[in-house]
């Protein structure tokens, strides 16, 4: 049995949102072909994910002179706990599914918070005379993405940001494998907007059955 988590970071729902149509037929598809393994849903904008602030800092620095978690403030405590809790169930999943709109050539603010949260040294990553090694060796990953432009050929490819920095950190965490499937173009051929959506669906349907 598996453990994914399905992390979406879109504040509408899948009737206004491309990516989130793709996302719940992509999941509700994957629940059906493998009925053992256990979905997560990590909606980012119902979540607490802190923000890695003075608060934090002051925590994680009193955690690493020896003071037990106690004597940090009530808001560290909250806070380094949260981040802590948040990292621990990113480890311990097998499957990353994350759902996002392209949004001024990267994702909502709200997804860069999450990934500092499990961005944690001797969890996901580890520092070595080498250098940094990933310690997520044994998962995949999958990024979901609606874009109302055409990004994936042409002049705006080099303005995507969002899927290009998720490559980055999937493969500083190791993952060994981490996938792409993008909706785009819906905004720039509104003519065309509903077949683009149908398309998303139907290959985030296909997909679910093999990932």
């Amino acid at each position: 049995m598996a453990k994914v988590l399905y992390i979406t970071a879109h504040p509408l729902n899948e009737e206004q949102s491309f990516s989130l149509a793709a996302g719940t037929a992509f999941i509700e598809t994957y629940k059906e072909e493998h009925k053992d393994d256990e979905v997560i849903h990590l909606d980012l904008y119902k979540e607490e994910i802190p923000h890695i602030d003075a608060h934090v800092f002051s925590g994680w620095g009193k955690l690493q002179n020896n003071k037990g978690f106690e004597e940090l403030s009530q808001e560290e405590q909250a806070k380094v706990g949260r981040l802590s809790e948040l990292s621990e169930q990113f480890v311990a999943a097998d499957k990353y599914v994350f759902v996002t709109p392209l949004w001024n050539f990267s994702f909502p603010p709200v997804l860069k918070a999450y990934i500092d949260a499990v961005a944690v040294a001797g969890k996901t990553f580890k520092y070595t005379e080498q250098g940094p090694v990933g310690l997520l060796t044994d998962k995949k990953a999958l990024h979901i993405q609606a874009r109302g432009g055409i990004y994936s050929e042409g002049p705006a490819t080099d303005f995507e940001m969002g899927h290009r920095y998720l490559t980055a950190i999937m493969n500083f965490f190791g993952v060994p494998s981490f996938d792409g499937l993008f909706i785009e173009g819906h905004a720039a051929m509104p003519d065309k907007a509903q077949e683009i959506k149908e398309d998303g669906i139907r290959r985030a349907k296909e997909l679910a059955r093999t990932f």
